[in-house]
């Protein structure tokens, strides 16, 4: 299957922010956390998850499996999600673990300083539990976004298909900066994945892995003006035979 024709595609405004070139689309890409309403085509996911599907996997297996949501849909599951986070309550929670159980440096301190640089932004203290949770559950109204994307993996697979999942999401990200569009990957989904798969009809067999924010960058959102650092290569790169 080649990918749609880029003449099948809405035109982009002539004063769009779009990334132009490969190197662009990836620093370009970052998390974010407030989408305008704006409609994304039928045609443009569907495009950039053909284009995604080029993604390396082992042997080609192509392990992906995507359920996208809009419209009543999405907020139907919304508001399931968000009620269920709101009553709290110790069922919901994943399958599987993201963390240790105990975080050590340097990634202790990595997480910290986003979670404080946006908490700031939004002036949410420490210690202020209840702001917290609500703008956890942002999460779950997708940010406002007008598509979400969830991603389920046969849960028999091994832990080299999830490896495959990560280059074949990155390449969504990346093909949706190229079309003026931005995301936000959510792991946070994947504590509700009883509810997410009630409502979309995912086989038990399947496990949630996370879901997916796209849309149209909001602005002027106090959350969007979140950047974080990245360390040097010198610090995670070693390089044997050069002169």
């Amino acid at each position: 299957m080649t990918a749609t024709p880029t003449t099948d595609l809405p035109q982009l405004p002539a004063d769009a922010d779009v990334a132009r070139t490969v190197d662009d689309a990836l620093t370009s890409r970052r998390s974010v956390r407030a989408f305008l309403p704006t409609p994304v085509p039928r045609v443009l996911i569907e495009h950039i998850l053909d284009v995604a599907s080029r993604a390396p996997s082992g042997t080609n297996m192509q392990p992906w499996c995507v359920h996208v949501v809009a419209g009543e849909a999405k907020d139907k599951l919304s508001r399931a999600i968000l009620d269920a986070h709101e009553a709290g309550g110790e069922e919901h929670t994943r399958p599987w673990k993201y963390y240790p159980d105990e975080l050590f440096e340097p990634y202790l301190s990595r997480r910290r300083a986003v979670g404080w640089g946006l908490y700031g932004l939004l002036g949410i203290g420490k210690g202020d539990h209840a702001q917290m949770k609500a703008q956890r559950g942002q999460n779950y109204l997708f940010f406002g976004a007008p598509v979400g994307m969830f991603f389920t993996l046969d849960a028999r697979l091994e832990i080299g298909s999830w490896l495959d999942y990560g280059m074949f999401i990155q390449s969504i990200m990346t093909s949706a900066r190229g079309h003026g569009l931005h995301t936000c990957p959510q792991a946070a989904f994947a504590d509700y994945h009883k509810i997410i798969r009630a409502h979309l009809g995912i086989p038990e067999g399947h496990t949630v892995i996370c879901g997916l924010s796209i849309g149209y960058e909001d602005r002027a959102a106090a959350a969007n003006r979140l950047r974080t650092d990245r360390v040097p290569v010198s610090e995670f790169a070693s390089f044997i035979g050069y002169e």
